[in-house]
């Protein structure tokens, strides 16, 4: 089942057709570049929409009309949904706690309740209990939509005189957003849920050997039969103000007592959730003296290129082995989690914002022309750049303002790397956000002012 968000769907449509027939079920438009090879790959393509039906209703009825072994999503707004049709269908899914993996209240209650380590939190539902949390945690803190993805709606609050003006604006990108598509499709009242949380100090300088990497990691994983399988830690660069993602990097160079460290965390969060059978993305916050909190945990694997990149460092097609898994055929999971020692090179994907690498805004408007990124912008030797076409916009197109409480909802495009290793990936990052601003086209003031 397809909507937004997730990995491209162009790589998971051809990982998953390569193991089984599959039918398609869109509630939301097919990215132009994938839609020709959605008619070729899939039995069957049915474009509904989700705001006019009752969504597992739909999904149970088209799976008995095809007579469907599994049903999956890889976006994070289908999940709860899917998980339902599937337990209604008797088929195999992340079960009945895929909600505790997508709203964060409920995941930071159960998290509590089993003592593992998170910043404080309070659940938000109204400004008066923004204001009541406001006087319970300390400043700043952090206020985030229970059920949203990519940093949208995510807003740091440094005084009790924000809290209304940070609560008008975090409800408006929650609408703003679902009319784009990017809103939990199956709970209804999901855009009034929030959640507002301590922001704790990570540390990446105790982690990593070399600047320039960010304070959380994430493990990407399975869990298959209902017990979890780490598969390999993904890096980061640093957020761009407030906490939106710039760039993953695949593998994370950590050394192998950290990564056991981090992996060990991540194994109690997940078990802790009671997930059945599903992808899973785990991001940890990295703190001095080997600290650690817990950020989420998702019942899907990660999104942008996480999975594309997986398979091309480790050789690991993830999406075909979950297929293979949902439908009862063998699979063999690592025993444990690959390390940067088993990697062939390294990923990365940058999501291509409007700002410097010091997290300020550029200082003029520009258009995105990838052609002019790939001739222009000086790489390491080895290296390959190239653009997730369905996940950017066409060239010539105006980049975005970037918009701290609107996230991921303000990216211009999302670049691919491959390179030997993974402080290469890192430095071409480096190297390509502070060149864009230098070797995008100008705007001509016709073009902004429409």
């Amino acid at each position: 089942m397809h909507a937004k968000g997730g990995p491209p769907l162009g790589h998971v449509l051809s990982r998953t057709a390569a193991r089984a027939q599959v039918h398609l079920l869109a509630l939301s438009a097919l990215p132009p570049v994938v839609a020709d090879s959605a008619d070729r790959l899939c039995a069957s393509v049915v474009t509904a929409d989700a705001q006019r039906c009752d969504l597992v209703s739909l999904i149970v009825s088209r799976a008995r009309a095809v007579g469907a072994d599994a049903v999956l999503t890889f976006s994070e707004y289908a999940v709860v949904a899917v998980a339902e049709a599937c337990g209604t269908l008797g088929l195999a899914g992340s079960g009945k706690a895929s909600a505790l993996a997508r709203d964060k209240r409920l995941m930071r209650r159960t998290w509590r309740e089993h003592g593992l380590p998170q910043p404080e939190f309070r659940s938000v539902a109204t400004e008066a209990d923004l204001y009541e949390a406001a006087g319970a945690l300390p400043f700043p803190m952090l206020l985030k939509a229970a059920w949203s993805a990519g940093s949208t709606a995510h807003q740091i609050i440094h005084s009790p005189y924000e809290v209304s003006t940070a609560w008008r604006r975090s409800r408006e990108v929650m609408a703003e957003s679902a009319q784009l598509g990017y809103a939990e499709l199956h709970v209804a009242e999901a855009q009034g849920h929030f959640v507002v949380e301590q922001i704790v100090t990570g540390t990446a300088s105790d982690w990593f050997d070399e600047p320039g990497w960010g304070d959380y990691v994430s493990v990407e994983g399975v869990v298959a039969d209902g017990t979890f399988h780490p598969v390999c830690l993904s890096g980061r660069m640093p957020t761009v103000e407030p906490f939106t993602e710039r760039a993953g990097i695949t593998p994370a160079l950590l050394s192998k007592d950290a990564q056991d460290r981090v992996v060990a965390l991540a194994r109690q969060a997940v078990d802790a959730l009671g997930l059945r059978d599903c992808g899973t993305h785990t991001e940890i916050k990295l703190g001095a003296d080997g600290e650690m909190w817990l950020i989420e945990t998702a019942a899907r694997f990660g999104g942008a290129m996480t999975v594309p990149q997986i398979e091309e460092v480790f050789g690991l097609d993830l999406v075909g082995m979950l297929v293979d898994h949902l439908l009862g055929r063998r699979v063999e999971w690592p025993e444990r989690a690959l390390t940067p020692a088993q990697a062939r090179g390294a990923a990365g994907s940058l999501v291509v914002l409007a700002v410097d690498g010091e997290g300020e805004a550029w200082r003029d408007r520009k258009v995105w022309d990838f052609p002019a990124v790939a001739k222009d912008v000086p790489l390491s030797r080895g290296s390959e750049l190239s653009v997730v076409a369905e996940s950017s916009l066409a060239d010539g197109s105006v980049v975005p303002v970037y918009d701290p409480a609107a996230g991921a909802n303000t990216m211009a495009a999302l670049c691919l790397l491959s390179a030997t290793d993974p402080r290469t990936v890192l430095r071409d990052f480096e190297t390509l956000v502070d060149a864009l601003p230098r070797v995008l086209p100008a705007v001509r003031p016709e073009e902004v002012s429409a």
